[in-house]
């Protein structure tokens, strides 16, 4: 059986869009155990959220190095490590209310009230110039 490979960090730069994609919320009670069940590779930024998103999804999501770089293929997916995506989850946080950090802060973890999961998906397709 070959071992499912995660794509997954805390955002996702849209300039990197670059063909149809389909963004949908995902159960992160159900993405919990396909974690475990995973190869993750991970582009995650923010080392002050890493911890906490790590403890709540029961995995690593530190990357091999500070502040990796998805890349793109010539047909437009995204690559890391080597590795060619279809899909892309992006774990980002609630902020409590009335928190809205200011450009360039790092989100202190007491100020996440909760956390929800995106889905990024490439749909079939060439690359959009």
């Amino acid at each position: 059986m070959v071992q499912q490979q995660i794509l997954i960090g805390n955002s996702f730069p849209l300039s990197l869009i670059r063909r149809e994609v389909k963004i949908e919320v995902c159960d992160l009670e159900v993405f919990k155990v396909l974690c475990r069940q995973a190869q993750i590779h991970s582009f995650w930024g923010h080392e002050n959220t890493r911890a906490v998103a790590e403890e709540m999804l029961g995995v690593c999501v530190k990357p091999g190095e500070d502040r990796p770089a998805v890349a793109l293929t010539e047909a437009g997916l995204p690559t890391l490590n080597g590795a060619i995506f279809t899909e892309c989850y992006i774990l980002s946080p609630n902020y409590k209310e009335n928190v809205r950090p200011k450009i360039g802060e790092e989100v202190a973890a007491e100020q996440i009230a909760s956390w929800h999961l995106l889905r990024i998906s490439w749909i079939d397709g060439k690359e959009v110039a």
